[in-house]
């Protein structure tokens, strides 16, 4: 899910799903480059079943059909819900430990690949899915505009994006604010995060990851062929945006 990682030293990202997946305790530290840290709940969310997902991960899974990309399937819980389901589906990860673990689960078809390394034929995919945050994995505005346009020309006519992503103006914590205003001076949108990921004596490469609004979503999706549908929204700040082809 997270992105950006190349050698052993670098994978943390993978370290923290492996240790999971061996039965040892496992947690991820997030670093940005402002200094700020936080802590995940740990790679155990990466292996969690249907039954625990958040309700609006399980709304946007029901529109899921035909043939499925999984962009950042990590451990691999919504591919082999939706390959259980009948589906079709094909995760990729820039993880190496991710894409074994998600094998050894069970996975039938994934592949090592960075989102900028997608170059499927046309008509590959019905639908692309982008869960867990994953939207951030456009990483800029430019980057999503390219990859959008990109992913427009290896679906099919009626193909949909299923993308998650995290309101960043819902906070009033003084921390993320201000990284707002610094971005802003930086001529980046103000969710363009850089960050990496750490788990024990791994540190992963940095790398940007853009959490956007509603607003914002709609304003990448324009001229790149797509549209977004319909928003599952839930309590928070997270929400789901159903996205398909512009007509």
């Amino acid at each position: 899910m997270w992105g950006c990682t190349t050698g052993k030293m670098n994978d943390a990202f993978g370290q923290e799903i492996w240790a999971h997946f061996k039965g040892k305790e496992s947690f991820e530290i997030i670093e940005r480059d402002d200094g700020f840290f936080d802590a995940s709940s740990g790679a155990k969310i990466y292996f969690s079943n249907y039954g625990d997902w958040p309700s609006i991960e399980r709304k946007a899974l029901r529109f899921a059909r035909g043939r499925v990309l999984d962009v950042g399937c990590g451990a691999g819980r919504h591919s082999l819900y939706l390959q259980g389901k009948g589906l079709d589906v094909t995760g990729i990860d820039i993880s190496p430990l991710a894409i074994k673990v998600s094998k050894l689960r069970g996975l039938k078809k994934v592949r090592l690949m960075s989102i900028t390394q997608v170059d499927f034929k046309s008509n590959s995919f019905d639908t692309v899915i982008m869960l867990g945050n994953n939207f951030g994995l456009f990483g800029s505005q430019k980057r999503a505009r390219w990859l959008l346009k990109k992913f427009h020309r290896m679906t099919s006519s009626d193909a949909m994006i299923i993308a998650e992503s995290n309101d960043p103006y819902k906070t009033d914590n003084p921390d993320h604010l201000k990284y707002h205003e610094y971005n802003r001076r930086r001529g980046r949108m103000a969710g363009q995060l850089r960050i990496r990921v750490r788990f024990g004596k791994y540190t992963g490469n940095w790398f940007d990851y853009l959490i956007v609004s509603k607003k914002e979503m709609k304003y990448l999706l324009m001229g790149t062929g797509w549209k977004a549908e319909r928003f599952i929204r839930s309590k928070g700040s997270q929400y789901i945006a159903i996205i398909k082809k512009a007509c």
